[in-house]
């Protein structure tokens, strides 16, 4: 019997608004890719998870050959992989350049 769907919250303590974007950055260890995700996020919470999850990025260590890429931002799609997600490069400049 399949699981009915549930809602996906934004990531934000107390938020309680559906998620729309998750802000997640390409991994790969050279063998094996995905994306590491930072935050699920609501329009209202979207700049400060994204400010956030770069400043998180730059902090990372990584192994010789692993790539971590700066995160970025995808439209969160009900029953779409993680590589079907668009990635909105548009709202991440915008988004940047709101910022110094």
């Amino acid at each position: 019997m399949p699981m009915p769907p549930y809602p996906v919250l934004c990531t934000t303590p107390a938020c309680g608004r559906p998620a729309v974007y998750k802000v997640a950055a390409r991994w790969s260890d050279g063998i094996t890719s995905e994306l590491k995700t930072y935050a699920l996020s609501c329009p209202d919470c979207l700049s400060a998870w994204f400010h956030h999850s770069r400043h998180e990025q730059a902090r990372c260590r990584r192994a010789p050959g692993e790539i971590l890429e700066p995160p970025g931002i995808y439209l969160l799609i009900r029953g779409e992989r993680d590589r079907g997600l668009p990635r909105l490069e548009d709202l991440e400049r915008e988004l940047l350049s709101d910022r110094p």
